[in-house]
């Protein structure tokens, strides 16, 4: 018995969907709850650990939130409304904040000073630093500062070869991250140098990342053991030497940001990234077509960013008469590319966990947000009050505002002297901290799999092309009955 329908029916009319006007059948239930998993790809060659994807927009990404949505399994991908060593520390930050092995330690030598270890501390959030001989790489290790050699001192001028450590607990290269680590609680030292024969530091693991490895289990990282993290560029010319900036700090993924994707100037974009970056993965897009999907593709993109218009900030549906419904462009161009293995980020129009779900159920292998990360303690901006309601800003791309400060780059109009705006600028409510908010996220992400009687997004999208996930319309009564109905008043609390 095939009760409903399959996507490949429900999608082959002439009418475009969104999230809203369709639902998932339940399906059935043999596992426990705790056998879901969220793993996914964001492109051909990176895995998350949750499906969750930050969009490079002013108002939701920056330092902190990146961090913490790779943290929690995910990735934050930093916004190009900034100058390009804006955006480089950006990236910086996060490629610093936690590491497995750190193969560019901060050094000093015997003869900088205790302020010079200060500075170090506020810009980079950490005071324990090795002592070289003239405070290269290229000269042997000698010492080593600690916050407890330094914090009760109150002359600050005092050379640290007076005060720093020489009694030096060390690893020998080539020791495995494993074996540092054992040696590094051995010592209960808070950090442990790495040297070749000639007794040069070579990385250094600390104590610190040790701790972060214990509390976030599930952290996304790259080969080199740190968290992964995105930036976008635009199509112009200038951003090639942002991009190169970018690739030297550690990027793991750029996204070419672009309201359009389909075009000339992205294609030649994609093609010199893969000249002069090959290792460096390229997610292409926005689209909405499979022709787009098949020109990004054959350009070398490796994951494809769908959505023109869906955001709930964004008025380019209305404002251009371009776009597409977005449960049909997902499904469309999911499909297609699904056919040339390139995982698809649905972007726009979520603002739900359903949503999430029906996202990933029509073939994207994750979902970028904005409104549902916007708001929350780590998301750039500072809280105002309105009316009693404690809020942050939160703005479209091609805002007015937001064009000011060069978001008009990826509406490729940057050179016109009048500026059509096609996004709106507004407040959203509070929303705590991603650190919980993204859990709970995948929390009911995995109770929906259940659901729906699947226990991974492998699993579901095989259920989608097979035609065994089923699923049917929704009108607009059955959605108001979906919802809460009929009652006096209610309390949505959601942490």
């Amino acid at each position: 018995m095939m009760d409903g329908f399959s996507a490949k029916d429900l999608f082959s009319n002439a009418m475009g969907l969104t999230y809203d006007d369709f639902i998932f059948l339940p399906g059935y239930i043999d596992f426990p709850f705790d056998e879901v998993s969220t793993k996914t790809y964001l492109t051909s060659n990176i895995e998350l650990n949750i499906p969750f994807v930050s969009s490079p927009m002013d108002t939701v990404t920056g330092r902190s939130s990146a961090i913490a949505m790779a943290l929690l399994g995910g990735i934050g991908i930093m916004h190009y409304n900034n100058s390009i060593e804006e955006q480089v520390e950006m990236v910086r930050q996060v490629k610093r904040y936690e590491n497995g092995f750190i193969t560019d330690p901060v050094v000093l030598s015997p003869n900088h000073v205790i302020s010079d270890v200060d500075k170090i501390k506020a810009k980079e959030g950490f005071s324990g630093i090795p002592i070289t001989q003239d405070g290269t790489l290229d000269t042997p290790l000698v010492g080593i500062i600690t916050n407890r050699d330094i914090d009760l001192i109150e002359d600050r001028s005092i050379p640290l070869k007076n005060i720093m450590s020489v009694d030096i607990i060390s690893a020998r290269e080539g020791v495995s991250l494993d074996e540092a680590n054992a040696i590094l609680k051995k010592s209960k030292r808070g950090k442990l140098p790495i040297v070749n024969s000639d007794n040069l530091l070579v990385s250094l693991i600390s104590r610190r990342d040790l701790i972060k490895n214990k509390n976030f289990p599930y952290a996304a990282k790259g080969k080199d053991k740190r968290l992964l993290v995105g930036a976008s560029i635009s199509t112009q010319e200038e951003d090639k030497q942002r991009l190169d900036a970018l690739v030297r700090e550690g990027l793991n993924v750029v996204v070419i940001d672009s309201s359009q994707g389909n075009s000339s100037f992205q294609i030649d974009m994609i093609r010199y990234i893969k000249k002069t970056h090959p290792s460096l993965d390229v997610i292409a897009g926005n689209i909405v077509t499979e022709e787009q999907a098949k020109n990004l593709i054959e350009a070398g993109a490796d994951g494809l960013r769908i959505g023109m218009g869906p955001g709930s900030i964004c008025t380019t549906q209305n404002t251009m008469a371009c776009g597409r419904g977005q449960g049909t462009a997902v499904y469309k161009v999911s499909k297609y590319a699904a056919e040339r293995n390139i995982p698809t980020i649905a972007d726009g129009g979520v603002s739900s966990i359903g949503h999430m779900v029906k996202a990933l159920g029509l073939g994207a292998s994750s979902v970028m947000m904005g409104s549902m990360l916007a708001g929350t303690e780590e998301s750039p901006g500072e809280y105002f009050y309105k009316d009693g309601v404690k809020l942050k800003a939160y703005r479209g791309m091609a805002s007015a505002e937001a064009m000011k400060d060069g978001g008009d780059k990826r509406y490729l109009n940057e050179t016109a002297k009048i500026k059509v705006t096609q996004g709106v600028s507004g407040a959203v409510a509070d929303r705590g901290s991603l650190y919980k908010l993204i859990p709970y996220y995948a929390q009911g992400l995995k109770q929906a799999l259940q659901d729906i009687g699947l226990k991974n997004l492998k699993s579901l999208h095989q259920a989608l092309y097979n035609e065994h996930l089923r699923m049917e319309r929704r009108t607009l009564s059955s959605q108001k009955e979906g919802h809460v109905h009929d009652i006096y008043d209610y309390q949505n609390l959601t942490i």
